[in-house]
């Protein structure tokens, strides 16, 4: 109770003479130095907000240029050409100390010298601007650079050295283009042409020339004009009509997982870890807020747009019945906590110090020393989360909209992540594989109501101490996640450490108030729509086949040896992969970053093209030489990768026909061509873990009677192999 009272700044008695107040000084310092904390966020904001603003002009640079506006004046040269004199005529005539002649010379200097400053940074930006929109160099051949390509690198990289701040090439990024709708077209129906038979593709063709000729150009017309308009013509409506606007379930739909380090381990201590873990979180979110993260270079000079990073922290994604919305606050000061069926609420900081990894330690072990029992329909709250959309909005407008639920579901949704305390301990153990694919569907789904799927993030800790993360997809793509994720462990592993006994490192401070628990009043309506979501998520959850493996036999060291891409090299082995499953081609979508420009996010490579299949026939016929099938797996990668690079710099398929659909639906306009979808099969992801190992998940399920994941999964290990040995690279080499 002590540290309850201390978290009170006052506190009043009622007595027969009167109420007697009694201010408690720790309490009124704590809220100082929150303020003051608050007031310097603020001034930081506001700082890097003028630094990006004039980027890459500084302080400095400015006063330079006045100085020698200054100098060139006092030697009698006018380097402004008449400027100074007209903007010194131009200034309001006065009185007094401050409007002398030589007042205004010097002011009129001043101004014309911000104004060849602001004309300088101008200029830079849209050299900078027309430089980046060059992508010649990813179509050249390694070792054979163009002089061309190289004196744009040396420009590049002469416009780009001055040290950046996280969002300073935000501006110089070029806006994604829009490809003719011709282009699209043609690379849509070669796309498709190794799936069809001829009367099919004859069919598609003709639907896509009606489409080109008749509809296509009024809808182009709209996107061309946003492009103009927006910033980016696709990534507004890529996140509010394929994410937002889902009503289906994110728990396995939409959310995806990331796993832990599977071959290293730092502490069984599950308090411990996330200790660490969570202060390294903060560390990273105030390098994020101060924008001392360096942006994502591709080849050491071409910026990465970063504002996907904007939303990482303090995000909640709210459900509506039409559509959701993604709530996002500039700070929060806490972590929502799930624990055996209760929420707690975990402050980060006391007054305006960050609490040290110790210090977290102490309070995620109070919680799991508390014997409290849950709540009336508290346990299984969360379900909510991984259940329909529209019945979770119905439901926070009805039960959570007011009093104690609206507060514990504010502390839970204001929180600048969500962690979850788990009972069952996971890892990777290479004696039994099994058990990465367990470790995958716990961090996939949990039980259904141990996570909250719609913050941008939950922290998963197991009992073991290996953590996990579940990540809600609206907010940002994979590779944002992945540069939070490789600093927290690289901070927790080399920076942080523990004790030998696997504890945080340092004496916790004993005196800090005890996490705070959520109260509710789950009335039982709610309690049977809880009851309902979650049974929905667990038949979604129960449905899904996952297998995870690690390939041992090589990685990227051997696939270099045969002078191809390691993911030309992997794709193809799927596609030779799922035709000795299926005994047919499909359709095959990889993704791909547009991050090259501005808020670009991803598009699709079809990955399943004439000439993969034509190498796919050729394995599988069983009956040509090794130097023809190396021969057109060559070309089936060149043409990969080709393909690749062309949805990277904005000449992909699939963005393009989204928005020439979101458009015909706003002016009412119908096409049978655009009305044509596909989806079947299995979803993959892989990880090339350095030179000598592949971690592969491979995803279906149960209901489908024609997939298995870990049929799948052994066809693609033996797809690798059979691929290596055509290029006879001997196995003391691999």
């Amino acid at each position: 109770m002590a540290e309850a009272h201390q978290a009170v700044a006052f506190q009043f008695t009622v007595t027969p003479d009167g109420v007697d107040f009694r201010l408690s000084r720790e309490a009124l310092k704590q809220v100082y130095l929150s303020g003051i904390n608050s007031w310097k966020k603020r001034l930081i904001r506001i700082k890097n907000g003028i630094l990006r603003g004039v980027y890459p002009g500084s302080p400095t640079s400015w006063l330079v240029v006045v100085m020698a506006t200054m100098g060139s004046s006092y030697c009698n040269v006018d380097i402004s050409m008449g400027l100074v004199c007209y903007i010194q005529r131009c200034l309001p005539e006065g009185c007094g100390p401050y409007h002398t002649p030589q007042t205004q010379a010097l002011l009129s200097m001043a101004v014309f010298s911000t104004g060849v400053w602001m004309m300088g940074i101008f200029l830079f930006r849209q050299t900078l601007k027309l430089l980046l929109s060059y992508h010649g160099w990813m179509f050249e051949m390694h070792g054979r650079t163009s002089h061309f390509t190289k004196v744009w690198a040396i420009c590049v990289r002469l416009l780009s050295s001055r040290q950046p701040m996280l969002y300073s090439f935000q501006t110089s990024l070029p806006t994604l283009p829009v490809p003719s709708v011709q282009a699209t077209i043609q690379r849509y129906l070669e796309s498709v042409r190794p799936l069809l038979d001829n009367e099919e593709y004859y069919r598609m063709e003709t639907l896509a020339k009606e489409f080109q000729d008749k509809t296509a150009p009024r809808l182009q017309k709209y996107l061309v004009l946003k492009s103009w308009w927006a910033t980016n013509y696709v990534s507004d409506w890529w996140e509010e009509y394929i994410y937002l606007r889902g009503r289906n379930p994110l728990m396995v739909n939409s959310n995806y997982y990331v796993m832990d380090f599977v071959l290293v381990k730092n502490t069984d201590v599950q308090a411990a870890r996330l200790g660490n873990i969570v202060h390294a979180m903060i560390l990273y979110r105030r390098k994020l807020d101060r924008e001392d993260i360096k942006p994502v270079m591709a080849l050491g000079m071409v910026p990465m747009c970063s504002y996907q990073m904007e939303r990482m922290f303090n995000t909640t994604r709210i459900p509506g019945k039409k559509t959701d919305v993604l709530q996002h606050l500039s700070d929060s000061r806490h972590v929502a906590v799930y624990h055996k069926g209760r929420f707690f609420k975990v402050w980060l900081y006391e007054g305006s110090r960050l609490l040290k990894p110790q210090d977290l330690e102490m309070q995620f072990q109070r919680i799991l020393d508390d014997p409290s029992l849950p709540q009336p329909g508290e346990e299984r709250l969360a379900a909510l989360t991984a259940g329909g959309r529209v019945e979770w909005a119905q439901a926070r407008q009805a039960f959570f909209s007011s009093g104690k639920n609206k507060a514990a579901l504010d502390a839970i949704e204001r929180a600048a992540f969500f962690v979850a305390l788990d009972e069952e301990s996971h890892h990777y153990d290479p004696e039994d594989e099994a058990s990465l694919s367990l470790y995958g569907k716990a961090l996939l789904h949990g039980n259904c109501y141990n996570r909250w799927f719609d913050k941008s993030f939950t922290l998963i800790a197991f009992k073991n101490g290996h953590l996990g993360l579940n990540t809600e997809h609206a907010w940002a793509d994979a590779p944002i996640i992945g540069h939070l994720w490789e600093f927290v462990l690289g901070t927790d592993a080399f920076y942080l450490g523990y004790t030998e006994t696997g504890h945080c490192v340092g004496k916790p401070n004993p005196a800090l108030a005890p996490p705070q628990r959520l109260q509710w009043d789950i009335p039982e309506q709610c309690q049977a729509v809880i009851e309902s979501s979650y049974q929905v998520a667990k038949a979604l959850a129960d449905d899904v086949e996952l297998y995870c493996f690690q390939f041992l036999p090589f990685g990227k060291g051997l696939i270099k040896k045969c002078r191809t891409s390691p993911d030309a090299f992997v794709q193809i082995a799927l596609q030779l992969a799922h035709f000795r499953d299926r005994g047919k081609f499909c359709l095959t979508y990889e993704a791909s970053m547009t991050r090259m420009f501005r808020e670009g996010r991803t598009e699709t490579v079809r990955s399943c093209t004439s000439e993969s299949t034509a190498f796919v026939q050729a394995m599988v016929e069983g009956t040509h030489m090794k130097a023809h099938l190396q021969n057109l797996f060559r070309k089936a990668s060149e043409k990969h990768q080709n393909m690749y690079r062309l949805a990277m710099t904005g000449a992909g398929i699939d963005r393009h026909l989204f928005c020439l659909y979101v458009v015909s639906k706003y002016l009412g306009v119908s096409s049978p061509f655009l009305a044509e979808v596909a989806d079947d099969g299995y979803g993959v992801s892989y990880m090339i873990a350095g030179e000598n190992t592949i971690f592969f998940h491979v995803s279906s399920k149960f209901s489908s009677s024609e997939t298995n994941a870990q049929r799948f999964g052994n066809h693609i290990r033996q797809a690798l192999l059979d691929i290596a040995d055509l290029f006879q690279v001997p196995k003391a080499d691999r």
